[in-house]
């Protein structure tokens, strides 16, 4: 199988690649975005957690990573219930966790095991992920799976250019299984465009709006048993449908809400949505004479950006409702 990636380029995979790719459990991700509640109100805002995943691999690829750590990353979010970390706001898990608590079940309920073993790959290595340094680090370090989100949303949502990006990554360094820069300008970029994705986009007053409103309506269904638990591991679609065909006015309500024509802005004085996610910096390590230094160190803007993103995680968004037109009555067949 031939694979072409706007980001990484062009990549002849391997039979195992090829078949856990085509397994139901990947390809479920099809149906899971990105940006969870984003694409409700915003349709450009579309990515979807496929893409991330399969962005995930062939970057580690890209970076010299083994086949083994390749597979790794592109199951890393197989466990990602529908609209992603919304579920983490409907159960309140601060830590928005929910998918990595989950991830060994998921996996072994799969025909990923089956698979895995057709090629001689133990699955009960691919649950620790302390094997896989390419794949996941610790914030505020450098990993693919960081780089990966931060690029492909931000190129995709034409914040930056594909020129940016292949000069980015030109810019990485490995050593001992670990990802570097090798300039302090590339790292001022990468941290400018990171907080472009956690905050300009994560909590920007629109999605904040989106995530709100559908938490809310998910936490009410659950309450109301028009779905379970369980349906969260159906894709995002499959699960909206089960709650368009509620008759409960309530939940009838809040679907109506959800749509692109809403008009919302920011103020902390006049607000009904109050947002608060996890904190996530960003401090990627550079090599300077032949140290290795977080960038921080080395960069008064990298230092002041890190200041102002800590201070907008802990304050959170306060949304005002400018316009809330509502969007058509919904029907009660599936559609």
């Amino acid at each position: 199988m031939y694979i072409n990636d706007d980001l990484y380029g062009s990549y002849t995979l391997e039979p195992v690649l090829i078949d856990l790719m085509n397994s139901k459990a990947i390809q479920r991700l099809k149906g899971i975005h990105q940006g969870g509640a984003s694409y409700l109100v915003n349709e450009k805002w579309n990515q979807t957690r496929y893409e991330h995943s399969v962005g995930v691999m062939l970057l580690i690829r890209k970076l010299g990573g083994c086949l083994e750590e390749q597979i790794a990353g592109l199951l890393h979010d197989v466990s990602h219930t529908a609209f992603s970390h919304v579920i983490d706001f409907v159960l309140k898990n601060g830590g928005e966790t929910y998918h990595e608590d989950i991830f060994q079940k998921v996996v072994l309920e799969s025909e990923i095991p089956k698979i895995l073993a057709t090629y001689e790959y133990d699955v009960n290595r691919f649950f620790d992920d302390s094997r896989w340094t390419l794949l996941e680090q610790p914030a505020p370090d450098l990993c693919a799976d960081r780089i990966d989100y931060t690029l492909r949303d931000m190129y995709q949502y034409g914040k930056i250019t594909l020129e940016e990006v292949q000069k980015f990554l030109q810019d990485l360094v490995i050593l001992e299984g670990e990802i570097y820069l090798s300039e302090i300008k590339t790292a001022e970029w990468f941290v400018e465009t990171y907080y472009k994705e956690v905050i300009d986009f994560f909590i920007d007053p629109l999605n904040v709006y989106g995530y709100d409103k559908l938490s809310n309506l998910l936490a009410s269904a659950l309450e109301s048993k028009v779905i379970k638990l369980e349906d969260f591991l159906l894709d995002d679609e499959t699960l909206m449908r089960k709650l368009r065909v509620s008759t409960i006015p309530s939940i009838r309500q809040a679907l109506s809400e959800l749509h692109s024509d809403v008009k919302v802005i920011e103020d902390k004085n006049d607000y009904s949505i109050h947002l608060k996610s996890k904190v996530r910096l960003i401090d990627p390590y550079v090599i300077h004479r032949n140290q290795c230094l977080r960038s921080s160190e080395l960069s008064t803007s990298i230092r002041e950006m890190n200041k102002r993103a800590h201070a907008k995680a802990l304050e959170g968004t306060y949304v005002r409702v400018v316009t809330e037109t509502l969007s058509p009555p919904t029907t009660n067949n599936p559609v």
